[in-house]
C-alpha cells in the first residue's frame, strides 16, 4: 500500500457565503463543489487549475461535531484562539501582496526574503492563517 496524494484539507469558517467571497472573490480560488447534503453544505474550493486539491470550507456542526462542541469551536474561532493554516505558492510574491493589499485582505506580515523564498502572511475573515510564497528553485 502506498499513499500518493493529499486531496482534501479542511478549514472551519463561520459563514460559507462570506468564505466564498474571500477565497473566490479576493484570493481567486475556484469553486470545486457546492452541494447541499441535507445535513451539511459540502463547499470546497481549489486554486485555479488544480481541482485535485480541495479545501473544505466547513461550518462547525453536524455531522462532525455535536451542537455543544460546535458552539465551543465557533466561540474559539471568533476569539482567534483556533484556526487552520494553508500554504499557497505564487509566481510573484510582491505583486500578489500588492494585489491582496488593494483588495483589503488582512495582511499579517509583509513579503520577506527567506532562505527558501519570499513569503508573507494573511488571515481570512475567520482567523485562519495563510502563507503565500514565491519559492526559490531547490538545488
Amino acid at each position: 500500500m502506498t499513499m500518493n496524494a493529499i486531496t482534501r484539507s479542511q478549514l472551519y469558517v463561520l459563514d460559507q457565503d462570506e468564505a466564498l467571497d474571500f477565497y473566490v472573490g479576493k484570493l481567486g480560488f475556484e469553486v470545486n463543489t457546492d452541494q447541499d447534503l441535507g445535513f451539511m453544505r459540502w463547499l470546497t474550493v481549489n486554486v485555479p487549475g488544480d481541482p485535485q486539491r480541495e479545501v473544505l470550507l466547513e461550518k462547525p456542526g453536524p455531522p462532525a461535531l455535536d451542537p455543544a462542541t460546535a458552539e465551543q469551536v465557533r466561540e474559539l474561532l471568533t476569539k482567534g484562539a483556533i484556526g487552520g493554516w494553508l500554504s499557497i505558492t505564487t509566481d510573484d510574491a510582491r505583486k500578489t501582496y500588492e494585489d491582496l493589499l488593494g483588495k483589503g485582505v488582512d495582511i499579517t506580515d509583509e513579503p520577506t526574503e527567506r532562505p527558501y523564498g519570499i513569503d508573507f502572511g494573511i488571515r481570512d475573515p475567520f482567523g485562519n492563517r495563510i502563507r503565500i510564497g514565491q519559492m526559490f528553485p531547490r538545488g
